[in-house]
């Protein structure tokens, strides 16, 4: 069997790891030729504003007296300067919001395992093509363009990053720490000739990084008093420089100002997903070279923001994040970047005809080198037979084109030309994503080939070891051999058609993994033939009526991830299973504990999803709920007769009374002092992380009988739970316990009602021995529904406490007993626990219903690997990379979430197993035995 689970260990992580080659991998090509506009730019120097973490609405909504958030910024936009929406995509998160802002292309999705704060990649950006950029703010963004540059002409000014805290008085400090020094920069370099002569070059570029928003945003929410007093005092910050700024120039004319934000965020403080909170970013340009506001009499949008801001005679200028960097390089006459994808947005520029033709015309064949070093990439990588050209823009149509625009140009009829250029960008940028989505349906094919491989390889095992469907059958030696000849003939010639075309080493893991899964199958054709006969010798509408019960099951299951709500339904269905089965009549009490905590726990489903307020008091509530259930089960402990009984084990399960008051304490007063501002207490942090800590060991120490197991092991868990929790979720766990535990009574039923086997006594049952059992028994079809019972409670558990089927629905606010300094593995890895708590609960009560129902952990847990593959190859075919950015980052975010519950379920098992049978001897223990 290990080798079984490393091998669907591997082949699954092949399976998840595959969407992100197939679907997102990195656009960026290398080896263009810089593009630069050859007419005079506007302005000679940028400053650039990001204020990070600003929504669109924040800024530009007034308030209800009529009054703006930022009165100097709406100011500009009404007599100075242009404005807009700038539309940002997934993932909506600080580095690839810059990237795009700053270097002018979307980064991957992959770059998420590579973390954003180091450079995966090497890229150009405005800032490297600049002679000077000077930047001021947090050390996880600015270093990565400082070290994407050549040369040494990038300047970083940073806090340091324990500054980044959630939980700290005033997080504004950020923002004034950056105004401060730019400050302190422009006046030491009056006495500073080097720094001053610098100042005054051309093609300057400064960047202020304002993390307090972001920071707010996340501890407070952005409908909070902190979240719009920041914004207050970011209005307040750009008015004082800009003014600074001027006034050191002299009042030149020659500085253009910039102010937008790398993402959004959502009502309940998080970012990373498409949801338009979090991809709609404000944009207002003013200074050199850009246009004034244009009146208009009436404008079209989908949204309704327009009449929202009151700025509906305003025109309203959208842009792709992306453009800005163009733009930027085309007010200061750098060259564009060479990744960039962003189409220069003329309707800011104020400027002459010409220069705007001239710009986009440089514009396109940027964009059109990129196109023109993709396409001969892929040539090379492909045999001329098999390689299909983006018919569009041929050689000849690409000659066309430039020569048409330079003609329009030369003969002065600019919009001819402009819209000209418009369509090449538009051809180019239809040809980098055709060649770059050149082997998607191959690749996906190969993965679906592998999918459907591995589940009938899993359902044949079930078939021919755990079940009586098969007579066992010799296998005629000189026909596998034949079969294993082959099979190694067609890897090698894949292999071989790999190599020709120098292809990346993933590929050749996907296009040979279907290979050795097919073998395994085809090695199994006498059980497919025997299972063929058994089949037939059925009832067809038997067969027909379980095919579709399974159906009907596996698709509920995939529903729940777009509708919650489906849960609820499941669960009542559940309720009601024991009158349908006829069970209750032979166990009427428990038949209705079960339909009550059905239903108990079908409301879960239905409650908001996280971005709710934080409700301290139910957590409490949880906590001494938790307690008094604690005394219940010490009560009928001290009942119980004295050789099931010892000293040793009651002092454990005081200890973890005690740790359940503990915790209840903790997250009590750390809401408090966050509150009341007064940060983190050092006692309640360390409280928390020796409460982690030990809960993993804590049930280990306890005896292994069945239910002084587990409840020892929901004590442990569930003071680990309850610092993570902020609202009802703190009682989902008590809830699914109270359901587990009936469950393993309720299978003990079914085994009796269908005369499967003699029922065990379940108080003195000990999880110790129960791996003594020799007589397994073979499968029976109730254990379909056994596995699949388990896989609903599984996913139930994930949704059940307020999770959304997205990367974003983590509320940073469940961390906070433990750090509120900004680390986002620490805190990845603490909501990541939280979610598997539950999980936790629900595997060690299935292995619980395994080892009473007599079955080898190993045949049921293989059912449930079947329902959930089918359930991941569904969304494999539904994974999307276009459309809304919020559709994509749900299709993206479904397979990740399907396939790490599969991947999760392998290492669940071993764990249950784990936590349900060891048990710690501690020295002083055997002494006490001895005296």
């Amino acid at each position: 069997i290990p080798v079984f689970i490393l091998a669907g260990l591997l082949v699954h992580f092949v399976f998840l790891v595959s969407i992100f080659d197939i679907y997102f991998s990195s656009p960026l090509v290398h080896g263009m030729t810089p593009q630069q506009t050859p007419l005079p730019p506007p302005a000679k120097r940028l400053v650039l504003f990001v204020a990070d973490g600003l929504r669109a609405d924040s800024l530009y909504e007034l308030s209800s007296n009529n009054t703006s958030q930022a009165p100097y910024l709406r100011g500009i936009l009404e007599n100075n300067g242009s404005w807009g929406i700038s539309h940002t995509r997934v993932p909506t998160e600080s580095r690839p919001g810059h990237v795009a802002l700053i270097a002018g292309f979307y980064e991957d999705v992959s770059a998420v395992a590579k973390g954003w704060k180091e450079n995966p990649v090497e890229f150009d950006s405005v800032f490297n093509e600049s002679k000077y950029t000077w930047s001021w703010g947090s050390p996880d963004i600015l270093p990565m363009f400082a070290k994407g540059a050549t040369g040494d002409h990038v300047y970083t000014f940073c806090y340091t990053a324990e500054s980044e805290d959630f939980g700290a008085e005033d997080a504004t400090k950020l923002d004034t720490w950056v105004f401060d020094h730019v400050k302190s920069f422009f006046n030491s370099s009056r006495s500073n000739q080097t720094l001053f002569s610098a100042l005054n070059e051309d093609k300057v570029v400064l960047f202020l990084h304002l993390l307090g928003i972001d920071t707010n945003g996340h501890a407070h929410r952005p409908n909070s008093r902190e979240y719009k007093e920041n914004i207050k005092k970011v209005d307040e910050g750009v008015k004082e420089i800009a003014s600074m700024i001027e006034n050191f120039y002299g009042n030149d004319g020659k500085t253009a100002f910039i102010l937008t934000s790398d993402h959004g965020m959502t009502d309940w403080g998080s970012h990373g997903a498409g949801h338009p909170s979090e991809t709609l970013t404000p944009l207002i340009v003013w200074g050199a070279g850009v246009n004034y506001p244009q009146k208009v009499m009436s404008q079209f949008f989908e949204d309704n923001f327009l009449k929202e801001w009151k700025l509906e005679y305003l025109k309203r200028l959208d842009v792709n994040q992306a453009d800005i960097a163009p733009l930027m390089a085309s007010l200061i006459g750098v060259p564009f970047p060479l990744n960039s994808v962003g189409t220069l947005p003329l309707e800011y520029l104020n400027n002459s005809a010409h220069f705007k033709a001239e710009s986009i015309f440089t514009n396109a064949v940027q964009i059109l080198e990129q196109f023109k070093v993709k396409m001969s990439q892929k040539k090379e990588t492909t045999l001329p037979f098999l390689f299909s050209p983006f018919k569009p823009l041929s050689d000849s149509e690409q000659i066309n084109f430039l020569k048409k625009t330079r003609l329009y140009i030369q003969q002065q009829k600019y919009d001819e030309a402009v819209s000209l250029c418009k369509t090449l960008i538009n051809l180019a940028l239809e040809g980098l994503s055709y060649y770059h989505t050149y082997d998607r349906l191959f690749l996906g094919l190969s993965i679906a080939m592998s999918f459907v491989g591995w589940t009938t390889y899993v359902i044949l095992v079930i078939i021919k070891t755990h079940t009586n469907l098969t007579k066992t059958v010799q296998t005629d030696n000189k026909k596998s051999t034949v079969l294993f000849y082959s099979f190694a003939f067609v890897g090698m010639v894949i292999a071989f058609f790999l190599l020709i075309q120098t292809c990346p080493w993933t590929y050749y893991v996907y296009c040979l993994l279907p290979v050795p899964v097919w073998y395994a199958v085809v090695r199994e054709l006498s059980v497919i033939q025997d299972l063929a006969a058994n089949l037939l010798s059925l009832h067809i509408s038997q067969s027909i009526g379980f095919l579709l019960v399974c159906t009907l099951g596996i698709e509920i299951l995939v529903f729940s991830f777009f509708y919650r709500s489906t849960l609820t339904i499941g669960l009542l269905v559940f309720a009601v299973w024991p009158v349908i089965t006829q069970l209750w009549v032979q166990a009427k009490t428990t038949a209705l504990i079960w339909a009550l905590l059905c239903v108990l726990l079908a409301i879960f489903p239905l409650m908001p999803v996280v971005g709710r307020e934080p409700n301290i008091p139910l957590v409490i509530t949880a906590g001494l709920l938790t307690l008094l259930i604690s005394c219940f089960s010490l009560a009928s402990l001290c009942k119980r007769e004295n050789k099931y009984r010892n000293n040793e084990d009651m002092k454990l399960h005081f200890y973890q009374m005690l740790s359940i008051a503990l915790s209840t304490y903790v997250v009590s007063s750390t809401h408090d002092s966050l509150k009341n501002k007064q940060g983190l207490s050092v006692l309640n942090q360390i409280i928390s992380w020796m409460t982690l800590v030990s809960s993993s060991v804590l049930p280990l120490l306890g005896p292994t009988f069945l239910f002084q197991r587990l409840f020892s092991i929901l004590l442990s868990m569930m003071s680990t739970y309850l610092l993570l929790s902020t609202g009802y979720e703190a009682l989902f766990p008590l809830v699914l316990f109270g359901l587990m535990f009936v469950w393993i009574h309720m299978e003990q039923e079914a085994l009796q009602h269908y005369g499967l086997s003699r029922k065990p006594k379940l108080a003195v049952f000990n999880f110790a021995y129960a791996t003594d059992i020799t007589q397994f028994r073979q499968l029976h079809l109730d254990d379909v529904r056994r596995s699949f019972f388990f896989v609903f409670f599984i996913v139930t558990a994930f949704f059940g406490t307020g999770n959304i089927a997205s990367v974003n629905s983590f509320d940073p606010a469940s961390v906070y007993c433990f750090l509120t300094v900004f680390s986002p593995f620490t805190m990845g890895g603490l909501l990541l626990l939280k979610v598997v708590i539950p999980f936790v609960l629900v595997s060690c009560a299935f292995e619980a219903v395994q080892v009473t129902t007599q079955l080898s952990s190993k045949s049921l847990f293989l059912l449930v690997l079947v329902i959930s593959d089918i359930m991941a190859l569904h969304f494999f075919f539904l994974v999307k990379d276009y459309g809304s950015w919020l559709d994509i980052g749900t299709s993206i975010s479904h397979y990740v979430l399907v396939m790490s519950l599969t991947i999760f379920m392998m290492l669940m098992n071993g764990l249950a197993q784990l936590l349900t049978t060891k048990r710690l001897e501690l020295s002083r223990r055997t002494k006490h035995h001895t005296m």
